[in-house]
This record gives structure tokens, C-alpha cells and sequence, in this order.
């Protein structure tokens, strides 16, 4: 047994229940090919030797990123790498020294953008703390009543204007709970909610400057810039509210364009998908249209079940036993307790959900009682401490790539996997959804006492839906001027004065801290690693693009292409092409790639290069026809979108994006 295998507490051979993972699928492998050919031939035609090795990084970012090999985060700490490598390889590539120096290979970790928003996201953590959200929805319900086209531009509105001052996906994960509580006072499907939510939290994003990685980034690209550009084509960077009125226009539009053509474009969803009812097992036959019941069964002497094991039955017989009780111990409910390893007994009291067909040819098979009430779990298991919830899997969890079996989901979590809602279809016992890898945006349907499910909903691996059940009061709202003052202070400091963005925000996000708000360890917590690691990696390869020329070069084959047409057809062509970078990569990395690259076109066609920067910036938030956007991924499990949704409501919405961009920058700027 490996030692990983010791130290997470499994037993012998567990490790080799795990199924096998290729590195490289064959998608993989043809497109690697064929970028490597491109890369090669691109060498022959670029004129110095080092565009063309930055050229080969480029495409091999692009490649990464476009088909998911690794990580995003460790895609771009791989090229970080890669970059400050050529410094030692320098001779051997026939450079004279290493594409980015090496003495600022890490300067991407200390850099404006990077302190920016690891502020950024633990002040809206600490909003959240101090139950702010709770209120928001409680608001929401007051004004809009039950009414789809008056709720809808109020939720809209309301995240799109938080979105504008925190990560977009953090303000859509922290409104996540607050629209299922919506749902379930009102009645309305989450499926005809969560999508206009999702899109305006993306478009909100453009309102300000610290909305988006993209624009939090665009200042420091534009000083990288400077570097390289002689001081009659120097360019100033933006302020906080410098894109404001194009911003605004996009959200008016998003939320226009739900509020008219909503009807039309979201999908149809159940209207009862909140928890109305106290019986969760009947909230689980509606909402997921599966059959389920909880049943007590005892194990009887002479049973055939008698030595087996919970692994050995549950799936094959398309059972999930959540509770257990021998004569003489307490109840095993919750964490630490049960586990796939546990041996029946004689006597052994079970708590089973099951579909009735199922139970009844499981009772038979084996030869159990089956009790027509409960009477061991009857207060353990009761509506009041225990039933059926559902959690999503956010983009940023550890648990992606890993299955319920990996981490024992049950024994550590206290969560009995039911059900899986993926891809519009729900998965349940039987279909060996307990060996799935998990995505990000599946939705899991979970049997918990409301004691465990009341822990995970502070742990960031997963997003609570259900908030209608028992759950200790853990907010701090005692705190919440102090969270105002210290948001205030922040904001008052990016507005008024010349202090650095990072600064300011670092200020309101200490004074949390301080103020007892939010501790330390929530404070590591709400902020994004892989956010900061992916942001921080990529800068360097942005200052290689530039220095090394080879954004010149790029702009100089791009303008032979487009170079007579109308200034407006450039920027609408390079905005085009950052919406097409936006939907196979990261935002920033589309963002790092292209900024460098329309700054020369700008200059090439003697336009404003900072205008065309930030035609980028904005650009890269046009993610709406496919499903790779965080914000995206995280609502598609809950509302139970698939793929063709997003293309059919995507769809027109990333041309109202384009169209609404350009004419709102051709009147401002």
C-alpha cells in the first residue's frame, strides 16, 4: 500500500480500486501535433530568432490552455518556468540571453494586479460574513414579489453591481444560496434564474476596474507596454470608473435581453425546485423526478447479507444506507462514522434510501425485516437533523477530477451520495456514480444530517444549495459596520486619492481582519490560489511577447490583412478575436496574449493604443456561448443546463455584447 494511501486512512488495496487515468487523450495528442507543426512552420517565416522561440511558447500556451492538458494554473507556472529556463538554455537556442531576465521572472507575485484582487476577494468574503447576502435576498423578495420579469432584473441588477467591485465567479457563488432561497419562496424554477444571474455577474465585471481579472491586469500591461513604445505613443492608464458607462450598457443589455427575450431563450424547468415542504424525500421525487423513501430494515438472523460488506451491495443493488445502530451502541450517522468497509451484522438496524422497487427485491433477496415506520433513527434521522440537500462542485474545489470513492465522501464529509445531476441528466444508485470523477458545476444530491451539512457549508471544495434547513447561525452580522467602514474606507481611498489599487483595497481588506470581521485562516481561505498563481505566471509572458518584438511582428501580419479598412472594423476585429481567445483559454491569459498585440495594431493604424487595450479587457468577459467561463460552469449543475442551452441564449447575447461594445466605446472614447 503506498504511503499516501496509509496517511489518508485507507485500508490495503484501496489504491487499486482506483481507475486508471491517461495522461493524454488522443485529442491531445492530434492537436499537440498539429501545434507543434505550426510552431515549426511559423520559425521559417518570423524574422529574428527570438520571436520565433517566443512564438513557440505562445503556442504552446495557447495549446495548454485551449486543451486542458493540465491546469490553468499549472499550465502557466509551467511557461513561468519554461521562460526563465532559456536564460541557462540561452546558448543552445542560439539567443544571446533568456527571453524574460531572470531577476523578474517573479515580479508577477508582487505586481499591482495580483495584490488587487487577493484584496478584492477577501472584502467580499467578509461582506458575506456578516450575513449581508442574507439580506440582499430577503430585499429581493419584498420588492419583486413572486413575478419572473420583476425578479429577474432585481437578482440581475443586484450581482451585476456586486460583481463590479468583487470576482465575478465569487459574487455568483456568493449569490448562489441566496437565488435557490428566491426559488423556494417563489416558486420559480432556478433553471429560468440562475442563467440571467450568471450572465450579468460576467457582465458586471466591466463596470469598473476591479471587476474582472482582465481590467485589474490591463494597468500593469499597459506600463509593461510603455517600456517598449517610444514617448510619443506612451499611454495612461485607466481609472477606476473610466469604463463605467460601457459597462453599464452591457448589463442594461443583458438584463434587457432576459427581461424580453427571456421566455424564449431560458430553458423550461420544474416550477417547485426549492425546499417548500418539510418532507426533503418528497422535495427530492419532485425536483429530480426519482423515487426515493427512507426505510428502516433490520438484519436477520441467518441472513445471506450477514458478512458482506456496504461496497459489496449498495450499487449492485441500488441502495444507500446512511444510518446504522447495533443492539447496545449508539446510532452511526455523520462523519467518522460509516464507511464503504463496514460488515453486516446480525441485528444490525439499517437506514436505507431506496426507490420502493429496489427495497422490496433487496428486503426479499436477503431476507430482512423491513419496519413499516422508524423507530431506532426516528430522532436522529428526523426532517429536523437529517435529510436530503444539494451541494455543487465550484470550479475551484480539490474534489474536481476526483469521485466519492476517492475521498470517501460519506465517512469524511458525512455525505451519502444519492444522486448526481449532470449535463440535464440525474445519475442515481446504480449508475456507479460514486466511482465518477466530479466536474466543476455538477450538482450533488446528498443525504446529511444537518449538523455535517451546516460544516460544509464553510468549506470552499463545495457551494450549499439548499439553505432552507436547521443550520447554527455562524454569520457575524454584529460585524457589519465594520465590514461597511472598512469597504467604505477602501473605496474612498480608489476614488480620491493617487494611492496604488492595491494598496487602497489591501487597506479595506486588513481593517476586516483587524475588526474581527473575518479571521486569518477565513481570510487565506476566501481568497482564489489558483487565480493568483495563474494571473501572476502569465505576466512574464506578456513582457516576453513585448520585448522580444514579436507583438510588432504580429500586428504588422495583422494590419496586412485588415490594415486599410475603417479604424472601427480593426477594433471590432480584434475584439472578435478576444472573444474567440476567451472561449478556449482563460480570460487572462487571452487577456496577457492579445493586449500586447492590439497596442501594436493600434499604433500601426495610428488609433489609440490604450482604447484597443481595453477593447480587449472588455472583450475577454463576452464568455457566453459555451459553458468554460467559471461563472458558467458553477450554475450549469444547480439549473440542470446543458451545453445547447448556452448556445441558444449564449449565443445572441455575445453579439448584443459586440454590438453594444463598440458603440458605447466609439461614443466615450
Amino acid at each position: 500500500m503506498s504511503s499516501a494511501a496509509q496517511s489518508a486512512g485507507m485500508p490495503a488495496g484501496e489504491e487499486l480500486a482506483s481507475p486508471k487515468v491517461s495522461f493524454f487523450s488522443t485529442k491531445q495528442i492530434i492537436a499537440g501535433i498539429v501545434f507543434a507543426i505550426m510552431a515549426v512552420a511559423l520559425a521559417f517565416v518570423v524574422p529574428t530568432i527570438e520571436i520565433a522561440w517566443v512564438t513557440a511558447v505562445l503556442m504552446l500556451t495557447i495549446y495548454l490552455f485551449a486543451f486542458e492538458v493540465v491546469g490553468v494554473d499549472v499550465a502557466a507556472a509551467s511557461v513561468m518556468v519554461i521562460l526563465g529556463l532559456t536564460s541557462l538554455l540561452a546558448p543552445i537556442m542560439g539567443l544571446q540571453q533568456g527571453l524574460v531576465d531572470t531577476q523578474h521572472i517573479f515580479d508577477g507575485f508582487s505586481s499591482n494586479a495580483v495584490m488587487s484582487i487577493i484584496a478584492v476577494m477577501i472584502i467580499g468574503a467578509g461582506l458575506d460574513k456578516t450575513g449581508l447576502m442574507s439580506k440582499v435576498a430577503s430585499f429581493i423578495l419584498k420588492v419583486g414579489g413572486t413575478t419572473e420579469g420583476r425578479i429577474i432584473p432585481i437578482i440581475s441588477g443586484t450581482v451585476g453591481i456586486i460583481s463590479s467591485f468583487m470576482q465575478n465567479v465569487g459574487a455568483a457563488a456568493l449569490f448562489l444560496p441566496v437565488v435557490a432561497r428566491i426559488s423556494a419562496r417563489s416558486g420559480l424554477p432556478m433553471s429560468r434564474l440562475l442563467m440571467p444571474m450568471g450572465f450579468t455577474a460576467i457582465l458586471g465585471g466591466t463596470v469598473t476596474m476591479v471587476g474582472s481579472s482582465p481590467l485589474i491586469l490591463l494597468n500593469d500591461l499597459i506600463l509593461t507596454s510603455n517600456k517598449a513604445l517610444p514617448e510619443a505613443d506612451q499611454m495612461d492608464t485607466w481609472g477606476l470608473f473610466s469604463v463605467t458607462p460601457v459597462g453599464l450598457a452591457l448589463m442594461a443589455t443583458g438584463i434587457l435581453y432576459f427581461v424580453i427575450a427571456g421566455r424564449f431563450v431560458l430553458p423550461k424547468g420544474k416550477t417547485d425546485v426549492g425546499v417548500k415542504s418539510t418532507d426533503s424525500m418528497q422535495y427530492f421525487r419532485d425536483v429530480y423526478n426519482m423515487d426515493y423513501s427512507l426505510n428502516e430494515i433490520v438484519v436477520k438472523d441467518g441472513s445471506k447479507l450477514i458478512g458482506q460488506k456496504l461496497d459489496d451491495i449498495e450499487t449492485k443493488h441500488r441502495v444507500r444506507v446512511i444510518a446504522n445502530k447495533m443492539g447496545g451502541h449508539s446510532s452511526q450517522v455523520g462523519p467518522g462514522t460509516l464507511a464503504r468497509d463496514t460488515e453486516f451484522q446480525p441485528g444490525m438496524v439499517l437506514g436505507v434510501v431506496a426507490a420502493p422497487g429496489h427495497l422490496d427485491y433487496f428486503v426479499e433477496k436477503y431476507d430482512l425485516k423491513k419496519r413499516d415506520t422508524l423507530r431506532t433513527f426516528v430522532e436522529v434521522l428526523s426532517t429536523a437533523k437529517a435529510g436530503i440537500a444539494e451541494v455543487v462542485i465550484p470550479p475551484g474545489s480539490t474534489l474536481v477530477g476526483k469521485s466519492a470513492r476517492d475521498v470517501w465522501m460519506r465517512k469524511t464529509y458525512g455525505l451519502a451520495l444519492v444522486g448526481m445531476h449532470r449535463a440535464g441528466e440525474t445519475l442515481g444508485e446504480g449508475d456507479d456514480i460514486r466511482n465518477m470523477p466530479f466536474q466543476a458545476g455538477d450538482t450533488l444530491i446528498v443525504h446529511t444530517t444537518w449538523r455535517a451539512f451546516d460544516r460544509i457549508a464553510s468549506d470552499k471544495n463545495f457551494v450549499v444549495v439548499t439553505t432552507e434547513y436547521p443550520q447554527e447561525e455562524k454569520l457575524r452580522p454584529e460585524k457589519l459596520k465594520w465590514a461597511g467602514l472598512f469597504f467604505g474606507i477602501a473605496l474612498f481611498l480608489v476614488l480620491f486619492t493617487d494611492l496604488r489599487l492595491s494598496i487602497a483595497l489591501l487597506t479595506g481588506a486588513i481593517g476586516m481582519i483587524l475588526s474581527g470581521v473575518l479571521n486569518m485562516e477565513e481570510a487565506y481561505e476566501a481568497v482564489s490560489w489558483k487565480t493568483v498563481f495563474l494571473l501572476a505566471s502569465l505576466i512574464p509572458l506578456g513582457l516576453a511577447v513585448e520585448t522580444s518584438g514579436s507583438a510588432q511582428w504580429i500586428a504588422q501580419q495583422v494590419l496586412v490583412v485588415v490594415g486599410d479598412a475603417p479604424i472601427w472594423v480593426i477594433q471590432a476585429s480584434v475584439a472578435v478575436l478576444a472573444t474567440f481567445f476567451t472561449l478556449v483559454m482563460s480570460n487572462v491569459g487571452a487577456t496577457v496574449l492579445l493586449v500586447p498585440l492590439a497596442v501594436n495594431i493600434a499604433i500601426g493604424v495610428d488609433a489609440n493604443p490604450a482604447v484597443f487595450a481595453l477593447t480587449v479587457a472588455i472583450a475577454t468577459s463576452n464568455s457566453f456561448l459555451i459553458p468554460t467561463h467559471q461563472v458558467n460552469a458553477l450554475i450549469m449543475g444547480p439549473a440542470g443546463y446543458r451545453v445547447p442551452d448556452f448556445m441558444k441564449a449564449g449565443g445572441i447575447m455575445t453579439i448584443l455584447f459586440l454590438v453594444v461594445m463598440m458603440i458605447m466605446m466609439g461614443i466615450i472614447f
